[in-house]
């Protein structure tokens, strides 16, 4: 029977760095040199007794000697191993990670850190490609950059190709041709401060939508004054300036007072005590609510409620993402759609909610349980269309809230996946190691 734990690698590590020799050890702790040998390379188990006396010998605590390396630090080995071994490269040997994290503690750190480093780069490469591509004003300032080039040149090609050009003719050009001039200026300084700006929160701010996300993250979007009612949402939306970002807090802010109404914070807590789990499906059944409420209940709870940090999503009828909240280990993209194999957009469709286990791609993520469901609102004239709004919760999977054994590959957007034969894909991934 193997040894599993990483013991015999501890133990052959500490005798080596305190230069006693193997016979030595062996005969110290009443044991054989080959009994001992095998169980430093890992093919025997070590009892208790015996354990005790090479502990002794070593002058370590045998409790040390048994316990295994950081569950973590395991872990971000097995992530940093699943991205290698492809092609002609020398797959690592995933079986003896906990040996070498037992053998070698500063090397695995190491590694398990430039694993997390290249993964974070990645995802700010990946990123910056996506803001390029979807990033509504700097594609109005590239546009407007562009744009006031190309009537520059044609500008200056009439001036230098007709000479017999008239004299007000002229004028009028030149005076163009230093108007644009000015703009295109005007227009490249303002682009460079943009890309200047930073990427950090206080700088991300860019459309109403934008700014209601970061009100709400300030607040970890659990807005107490609604909750008991010290507040009216247009007292809370006035701290914005009138205009489009204040009408679009507002009304989340009118939609999180009723649901707060309907589901205030102690029925929630009696719920979630009953259920167990930031279940939104139980908890809609034990409070009577709809399940989209309740999803959005669990969403702008306190942690110290729920018990875990949860993401959302909500989409419109068309897809779109209308409401954000990241959940740390599953990416929700700020720009462009989301992943289409999302039960957000199954939703839509389903005649009843959806619940399944997702995983996206890297080494950062973590198993999620999605739950979704989709409500239809009649407007009063019937002639009008139904309007429909799909809403899902992402809750971590160790959080025990109805997880399922498989996940669903999933992705965070099409750009941003490197999954290979997706029969969802629906543009290239930017990434350099997607192949579609």
């Amino acid at each position: 029977m193997a040894d599993t734990t990483g013991e015999g690698a501890r133990i052959r590590a500490l005798r080596l760095e305190t230069g006693i020799a193997q016979a030595d050890l062996a005969r110290q702790a009443g044991i054989s040199p080959s009994y001992l040998n095998l169980i430093e390379h890992g093919r025997r188990p070590i009892g208790g007794r015996v354990l005790a006396r090479l502990a002794e010998a070593l002058g370590a605590d045998a409790a040390a000697l048994s316990r295994g390396a950081e569950v973590a630090l395991i872990e971000d080995m097995r992530r940093a191993a699943g991205r290698a071994g492809d092609g002609d490269a020398v797959a690592p040997e995933i079986g003896r990670v906990e040996a070498m994290a037992a053998a070698y503690p500063g090397w695995s750190a190491l590694i398990a850190a430039q694993a997390d480093r290249i993964a974070t780069l990645e995802r700010g490469i990946a990123t910056l490609g996506d803001r390029l591509s979807h990033d509504p004003l700097l594609s109005a300032s590239v546009h407007d950059v562009l744009s006031t080039v190309t009537a520059i040149q044609s500008t200056s090609a009439i001036l230098a190709e007709d000479a017999a050009l008239p004299a007000d003719w002229q004028a009028r050009f030149h005076r163009n041709l230093h108007e644009d001039s000015l703009r295109l200026a005007n227009s490249a300084r303002r682009l460079a401060s943009y890309l200047d700006a930073g990427t950090g929160p206080e700088h991300d701010v860019q459309t109403p939508q934008d700014e209601m996300e970061a009100w709400l993250t300030h607040r970890a979007f659990h807005v107490a004054d609604l909750e008991t009612g010290a507040s009216a949402p247009e007292d809370l939306a006035g701290t914005l300036p009138d205009g489009p970002d204040r009408a679009v807090l507002l009304q989340h802010l009118r939609d999180y007072a009723r649901d707060a109404a309907q589901l205030p914070l102690d029925a929630l807590r009696d719920a979630l005590q009953r259920t167990g789990a930031p279940d939104p499906f139980r908890v809609a059944v034990v409070a009577d609510v709809p399940v989209p409420l309740a999803m959005r209940r669990l969403a702008s709870a306190p942690e110290d409620v729920v018990g875990t940090p949860l993401g959302l999503a909500v989409c419109d009828g068309a897809g779109a993402l209308t409401l954000r909240r990241p959940l740390t280990g599953f990416e929700i993209p700020r720009f462009g759609a989301g992943c289409p194999l999302w039960p957000l957009f199954e939703a839509l469709w389903s005649p009843r909610p959806v619940a399944c286990a997702l995983i996206q791609p890297g080494r950062a993520t973590r198993p999620v349980q999605a739950f979704a469901a989709a409500e239809r609102t009649q407007p009063r004239d019937p002639s009008e269309p139904v309007v429909l709004r799909a809403t899902m919760l992402i809750v971590p999977a160790e959080a025990g809230a109805n997880a399922t054994d498989s996940p669903r590959p999933v992705g965070q957007s099409c750009r941003l996946c490197p999954r290979e034969g997706c029969p969802a894909r629906r543009e290239p991934s930017i990434l350099p190691d997607a192949q579609g």
